[in-house]
C-alpha cells in the first residue's frame, strides 16, 4: 500500500480515535459494533482457480458467453483483447501469480488509472473492461484505492452474472422492490459487489462488521484521491445496510441503520475516565466510584461534563504539576500553579469556563466530607482539605452579572435585525416556491417568464433515465440569458426548511432540543364553551424535565400545518423515525418528527448543528447585502431570547412568561428579558398588587361561574371591527380604542379594504389641516398614517402565506370495527 493511502486530508474537521483494524482516525468508531473486514468460509471461485492461469485461458474466459449471455458476441472479444493487453501489462511485473503481479504494478497500488496504462486514444485498446473482467472472475482482488481509482461503468449487473450466487441474486431483487430511488438502488448493488470484490468473498460471508470495515476503508480511499471534496467524506454502504437488514441477513440485534451502528452511545464511567489516561490507579478507582454514585441524580450529558472537569482539568493538571501527587492533600503551591494553568485552554485562547471548574472541584471535596460522615469505610481514606480558598468564590456575582450583561447587549443588537432575516427567508422561500409552480406547469424546453427574468423548462439524461425506471426526478430550469442551470426543487426544499425553522423559533421560543423533538402527537386542542377551538403546542420535558403547554399563534400553526402538509403532499403519514439524543446519546423511539427530511436511503431528523448550520449561511447570505451582518451570527438560542424581550416587552407578566418558556424559576426568565430592570420590577410589582385585591390573603378559592364567564368574555370583547385585539386578561385598553396605534391590534386580512377607506379619509383629513394649518392636526394624522401603512403591510405580508390545505381527516378502522367487505 503505497504512502499516499495513509493521508487523511478531506476528512471531518472532529476526527475521533483510530479504531482498531482501520489505519486512520474517524469519529464513527466505537460503536456497538467492532468494524473488521469479512471473513471467508470458502474462497468464491465460480469459475475456477486462475492464479498462474494462461493468458490466452483467462483471456478467453473474458469472453465467455455463458458467463454474460445478453452481451452481444462483438463487445466481447473486445473483452478478450482488453484482458490479454492488461494481462502482457502484468507480466512484467514481479511474482508468480496474477495476483502478485497486480499488487506489484502501479495499478494495483491505485498509483495511476486503467487510462495511463492503455486507452483506445493511446493504444487503441482500453483496459478497463479487462480489469472489470477480473474483478469479476475473481482472478485479482483489488483494494479499494485501485478499485476506486479507475470507475467501471456497468460493474454490478456483470459482477453478479458472473457469481452464479443466489443470495447475491436474491438481494438484486429485494433492492429492485425496496423503498429505494434508482440512484440509490444502482449505488446499492454497486457498493455491495465492491465489497464482495475487494474482501473476496460471498455475500453469505458478509455481516454487519465487515459493512462497517468497508464504508470507513471506502470513506478513506475517496478523500485520498479527492481530498477537500465534500461528497468524498460521505459513508458508503447505508443501502446496502438497508437492504440487508430487511432481507433478515443481519442477526436480529443487529441497528436498523448503518449511522446507528456507527455511534458510539453512551460510555461506561469507566471509559469516560480511562480516556484522559490518569497515571494514578488509586485516584481512578476513586474518580470512578465518586461518578458512579454521582450517575444517580444527574444525566448523561453533566455526567460527561463533570467526568471531564474532575479528571481532564484537575487530576490530569495536577499530574503535569506534581507526578508524585498520591492523594487529594493538595498544597497550596500546586493550586496555585493549577489555578494558572487551567486560564488558558490548549490551544492557548482564554478559558471562559472557569469558575465551573473551581465549583466542580469545590462539590467534589466538600462531598467526599460529607459522605465519609456515612460511609467512613469507603470515603474517610479520601478526606483532605478542600484546595480551593474562600477566596476564590469572591466576585462570582459580578462575573455572572458580566455574562448576563453580555448576554442582554446580544439580544438588543439581534433584535432590530430579526425583521430582516424574517424577510429574506420569506421572500427566498416565496420565490423559490412560486417559480417551483411555475415550472411545474410548464413542459420541457418551453419557456416562460417569473419576476422578469426567463426560464426554460429542462430535463436531463439522466432525469429521462429516472423517469424510464419510475422515479421522480427534481425540477430544473434554465436561465435563458446566463444558461445557469437552476435545481428548482433542491432549492424550493432549503429554502422552505430555512423558513420554517426561523417561524417556528421566532413565534414559539423554544429550545432548539425542543424543536427537534417536535412531533405530530405535540399538536393538541381546546374547545372553549363558545365553539371556539384553541390550537395547542406541547413541548416535551427537555432541560427542566418539565412538559408544558403553548397556545400557537395564527403564524406558529401556520407553521407547523405547513410542514405536515408538506410530509403529507405524497397521501402518506409521517414517517417513524428514530432521533438520536446527542447530549444522552440515547435513540428515540419511532416517532412521526416533523422536523425530518430524507437524507439517502432513510429518512433523518434535523440535528440541532443543521438548524445552526441554516442559520450561519442565512446570515452570510445578508451580509453581502446589508453590513450590519458582518461578522454577526444567529444562534437558535437568540430566538428565545428575542421571544421573551417581546414577552415582557408587550404587558405579559413576567411569571406568565416563565411558564410558556419553561423555566422553573421567574429569575431566570429575568435573565432573559434584555429591557431595563426598572421595566421588569414595574411589571412584576403591578402584577403581585393586583394579584393580592383580586385573591384572598390564604388559600385560593376555586373559581366560580361568573368568574369563568368573565373570563371567556374577555377574549369575545377583544373583537374590534378591524380585528382582535391581544391585550392580556384582566388589563383594559390603555389607548382609549384608538386601535390603528395599538400595536396589541391584529388586522384581519378581511379587512383590508376597510384599511384603504380610513387611509383615504385620513389622507382627506391631512389636506385640510394643512390648508388651515392646523399643525398639531397634521402631526397626529401623520403619525396615524405611520402605524396604519405598516400593519396593512404586515396584514398582506401574512396574506401572502400560501394556505395549508390538511384535508378531511378519515376514520380509522380499528381492530373492533369490522372491514367493508
Amino acid at each position: 500500500m503505497p504512502d499516499t493511502q495513509l493521508r487523511t486530508t478531506g476528512l471531518s474537521r472532529r476526527h475521533g480515535p483510530v479504531a482498531e483494524g482501520l489505519q486512520f482516525a474517524s469519529r464513527f468508531v466505537g460503536g456497538p459494533i467492532k468494524p473488521e473486514p469479512a471473513v471467508a468460509a470458502s474462497l468464491p471461485r465460480p469459475h475456477g482457480e486462475f492464479a498462474t492461469a494462461s493468458i490466452s485461458h483467462l483471456s478467453s474466459m473474458a469472453g465467455t458467453a455463458s458467463i454474460w449471455p445478453d452481451v452481444h458476441r462483438a463487445t466481447r472479444q473486445g473483452w478478450v483483447r482488453s484482458t490479454r493487453a492488461l494481462l502482457e501489462y502484468l507480466l512484467t511485473f514481479p511474482g508468480e501469480t496474477w495476483q502478485e503481479r497486480w499488487e506489484a504494478s502501479p495499478l494495483g497500488q491505485g498509483q495511476v488509472t486503467a487510462d495511463a496504462v492503455g486507452s483506445r486514444h493511446t493504444t487503441g485498446t482500453s483496459i478497463v473492461p479487462g480489469i472489470r473482467a477480473l474483478y469479476c472472475l475473481r482472478a485479482i482482488q483489488p483494494t479499494l484505492l485501485a478499485f476506486r481509482q479507475t470507475p467501471l461503468p456497468s460493474f454490478g449487473p456483470m459482477f453478479i452474472a458472473a457469481q452464479e450466487d443466489a443470495l447475491l441474486e436474491k438481494f438484486a431483487e429485494q433492492v429492485r422492490t425496496h423503498q429505494l430511488r434508482h440512484v440509490h438502488r444502482r449505488d446499492a448493488i454497486i457498493e455491495l459487489c465492491m465489497l464482495l470484490a475487494v474482501q473476496g468473498v460471498a455475500l453469505s460471508d458478509v455481516t454487519p462488521a465487515a459493512l462497517l470495515h468497508f464504508a470507513h476503508e471506502n470513506r478513506q480511499a475517496r478523500c485520498t484521491l479527492r481530498p477537500g471534496s465534500q461528497a468524498s467524506n460521505r459513508i458508503a454502504g447505508r443501502g446496502v445496510w438497508n437492504v440487508l437488514h430487511a432481507m433478515g441477513h443481519f442477526p436480529p440485534s443487529t441497528p436498523e441503520s448503518m449511522r446507528a451502528a456507527m455511534l458510539r452511545g453512551q460510555r461506561t464511567i469507566e471509559d469516560l475516565v480511562d480516556q484522559y489516561e490518569i497515571s494514578n490507579q488509586a485516584i481512578r478507582g476513586l474518580l470512578i466510584d465518586y461518578l458512579t454514585r454521582r450517575k444517580a441524580d444527574t444525566d448523561y450529558s453533566t455526567l460527561k461534563d463533570l467526568t471531564c472537569k474532575l479528571t481532564r482539568h484537575f487530576w490530569k493538571n495536577i499530574e503535569k504539576i506534581n507526578p508524585d501527587q498520591k492523594d487529594l492533600r493538595i498544597s497550596p503551591e500546586d493550586y496555585a500553579a493549577w489555578r494558572q494553568l487551567i486560564t488558558v485552554k490548549d490551544d492557548g485562547k482564554p478559558r471562559v469556563g472557569q469558575d465551573s471548574i473551581v465549583i466542580a472541584l469545590r462539590s467534589f471535596y466538600y462531598d467526599l466530607h460529607t459522605w465519609a460522615a456515612d460511609e467512613p469505610e469507603r470515603w474517610a481514606a479520601w478526606v483532605a482539605p478542600c484546595p480551593v480558598p474562600p477566596s476564590e468564590l469572591r466576585g462570582l456575582g459580578v462575573r455572572r452579572r458580566r455574562i448576563n450583561e453580555r448576554s442582554a447587549d446580544r439580544t438588543r443588537q439581534r433584535q432590530p435585525l430579526l425583521p430582516l432575516l424574517v424577510n429574506h427567508v420569506e421572500t427566498r422561500y416565496d420565490r423559490a416556491r412560486l417559480l417551483l409552480e411555475r415550472a411545474d406547469r410548464a413542459a420541457e424546453s418551453e419557456v416562460f417568464t417569473h419576476e422578469g427574468t426567463e426560464y426554460r423548462r429542462i430535463r436531463t439524461e439522466a432525469d429521462r433515465k429516472m423517469l424510464r425506471h419510475g422515479d421522480d426526478v427534481p425540477t430544473r430550469v434554465e436561465e435563458v440569458d446566463s444558461g445557469r442551470i437552476v435545481h428548482i426543487g433542491t432549492e424550493e426544499e432549503g429554502a422552505f426548511w430555512e423558513w420554517a425553522a426561523v417561524e417556528a423559533l421566532r413565534h414559539s421560543g423554544v429550545r432548539i432540543e425542543e424543536l427537534c423533538e417536535l412531533t405530530q402527537l405535540s399538536i393538541r386542542q381546546y374547545q372553549r364553551a363558545n365553539g371556539e377551538v384553541i390550537a395547542l403546542l406541547v413541548i416535551a420535558p427537555s432541560k427542566t424535565d418539565r412538559e408544558r403547554v403553548i397556545p400557537m399563534s395564527a403564524e406558529l400553526f401556520h407553521v407547523i400545518a405547513s410542514v405536515i402538509r408538506r410530509h403529507a403532499r405524497a397521501g402518506r403519514p409521517i414517517p417513524l423515525v428514530s432521533r438520536y439524543d446527542a447530549h444522552d446519546k440515547v435513540w428515540s423511539a419511532p416517532m412521526p418528527f416533523l422536523f425530518q427530511r430524507q437524507n439517502g436511503t432513510t429518512p433523518m431528523v434535523f440535528s440541532t448543528a443543521t438548524v445552526q448550520v441554516m442559520l450561519g449561511r442565512i446570515c452570510d447570505e445578508l451580509a453581502e447585502t446589508h453590513k450590519e451582518f458582518r461578522g454577526l451570527k444567529f444562534t437558535p438560542h437568540d430566538f428565545r431570547r428575542i421571544f421573551a424581550t417581546e414577552l415582557v416587552n408587550s404587558g405579559l407578566p413576567i411569571h406568565i412568561g416563565a411558564a410558556l418558556l419553561g423555566h422553573l424559576d421567574v429569575q431566570t426568565t429575568r435573565g432573559y428579558v434584555a429591557v431595563f430592570d426598572e421595566d421588569v420590577v414595574r411589571h412584576y410589582q403591578e402584577h403581585l398588587h393586583h394579584r393580592r385585591q383580586v385573591r384572598p390573603d390564604g388559600e385560593y378559592r376555586d373559581t366560580t361561574d361568573q368568574e369563568w364567564t368573565e373570563f371567556e368574555e374577555h377574549f369575545d370583547r377583544r373583537k374590534v371591527e378591524l380585528g382582535s385585539c391581544a391585550r392580556p386578561y384582566g388589563t383594559p385598553c390603555q389607548h382609549e380604542h384608538a386601535c390603528i396605534r395599538c400595536p396589541m391590534l391584529h388586522i384581519n386580512p378581511k379587512m383590508l379594504a376597510r384599511l384603504e377607506e380610513l387611509e383615504a379619509d385620513l389622507v382627506a383629513r391631512l389636506q385640510r389641516a394643512e390648508a388651515e394649518n392646523w399643525l398639531g392636526e397634521v402631526e397626529g394624522i401623520n403619525l396615524t398614517l405611520t402605524f396604519l401603512r405598516a400593519k396593512r403591510e404586515e396584514s398582506q405580508r401574512r396574506v401572502r402565506r400560501p394556505e395549508v390545505d390538511l384535508g378531511i381527516p378519515k376514520p380509522r378502522i380499528t381492530r373492533s370495527t369490522p372491514e367493508a367487505p
